[in-house]
């Protein structure tokens, strides 16, 4: 659902900016902020960049991703 909301003319001219920067569009821009505060809120011991690259990894085609190999113990 889609609400129009006011919003201070400089988070929308910094928005529109990173939006451009990242490929997304202002709204979703916005919302990741949104989304990345939140988070960030209701986890305050985790670093704010670990957050923000576990929610673009959600976002990330399951098709590119590599499986991870932890290594066989020889012994």
């Amino acid at each position: 659902m889609r609400i129009p909301i006011r919003i201070d003319e400089t988070i929308y001219n910094d928005a529109k900016q990173t939006a451009n920067a990242e490929f997304r569009s202002i709204p979703n821009q916005i919302e990741f902020w949104a989304t990345l505060g939140k988070c960030a809120l209701d986890n305050p011991d985790l670093p704010i960049e670990f957050i923000k690259e576990l929610l673009m990894s959600k976002r990330m085609d399951r098709s590119l991703a590599e499986p991870f190999d932890f290594g066989k113990d020889d012994d």
